[in-house]
């Protein structure tokens, strides 16, 4: 595993696919890039966190165990319903759960913001939408000097796009003499609000998006590749849409369904 948000995070390849590991990142037990946005927006805080997200999202229990390792409070801010394993998790990591009904992305999101100002505390944003989760995921571009087809990625909010097209932006005229192709598979919300005001302009040039074939609240039927657990809701969904000597960008895997990771050859 690596816990240093400036590496590099390996590209393995398994069977007839490149895959990129962004989910060896992990810190406080939680993995992926949104976990190492997560780390760099808050290792400093020594008040309270609050964040929102969906019921089915990672986002939560990922900013509830950063919130415990930092040993601050947290709340988090979610539609009712029933607690799915990630909210569960969150809860019992200490995190304080904030439901709403209705439970609208919007009412989320301005009750966390609200409650994070009043409160003074740390507030992360839905989606992580912020300029560091741009930064830090197009740095891990840099090491995708292989040959391959394109990029697949699953895409929730587009944030971890938005980075993957600003890396590859900042890369073309260095080490990539050519764009690559990226598609984006996207699992939940439109995500073009965001790219048009994350991604590089003209970012619509440089990737494709596709809806994956399940709703986002209905996981995945194949959540198995090989010796790698695919997070059931976003990685798993691309399967349909992958061909050979593609790269899978697996941005992370949520802490209830990860398994002890296990390495291919990476390069």
């Amino acid at each position: 595993m690596i816990s240093d948000p400036m590496a590099l995070t390996p590209v393995e390849r398994h069977g007839a696919l490149w895959v990129k590991r962004d989910d060896l990142f992990e810190i406080a037990g939680v993995r992926g890039g949104k976990a190492r946005t997560a780390w760099v927006m808050c290792e400093k805080v020594r008040t309270g966190i609050t964040t929102a997200g969906s019921r089915h999202s990672p986002q939560v229990n990922i900013i509830a165990h950063i919130a415990r390792h930092l040993g601050v409070p947290c709340r988090v801010h979610v539609p009712d319903g029933p607690l799915t394993p990630d909210l569960r998790l969150a809860q019992e990591a200490g995190a304080v759960l904030v439901r709403h009904r209705p439970g609208y992305n919007s009412v989320i999101i301005s009750r966390a913001a609200r409650d994070a100002a009043e409160r003074g505390w740390e507030y992360v944003a839905f989606g992580m939408e912020c300029d560091p989760a741009v930064y830090f995921t197009g740095r891990q571009v840099a090491n995708l000097d292989m040959a391959f087809r394109r990029i697949v990625v699953p895409v929730g909010s587009g944030m971890s796009l938005a980075g993957i097209l600003w890396g590859i932006w900042a890369s073309v005229s260095a080490d990539m003499p050519d764009s690559p192709p990226v598609l984006g598979v996207t699992v939940g919300a439109d995500p073009e609000r965001r790219l048009d005001k994350y991604a590089p302009v003209g970012w619509r040039y440089m990737c494709n998006l596709t809806r994956a074939k399940q709703p986002y609240h209905e996981p995945a039927r194949i959540t198995q590749f090989g010796d790698l657990a695919l997070d059931p809701y976003y990685e798993a969904k691309c399967f349909d849409f992958l061909e050979p000597d593609d790269v899978l960008w697996i941005v992370g895997i949520r802490q209830s369904v990860a398994a002890p990771a296990k390495a291919a050859r990476s390069v």
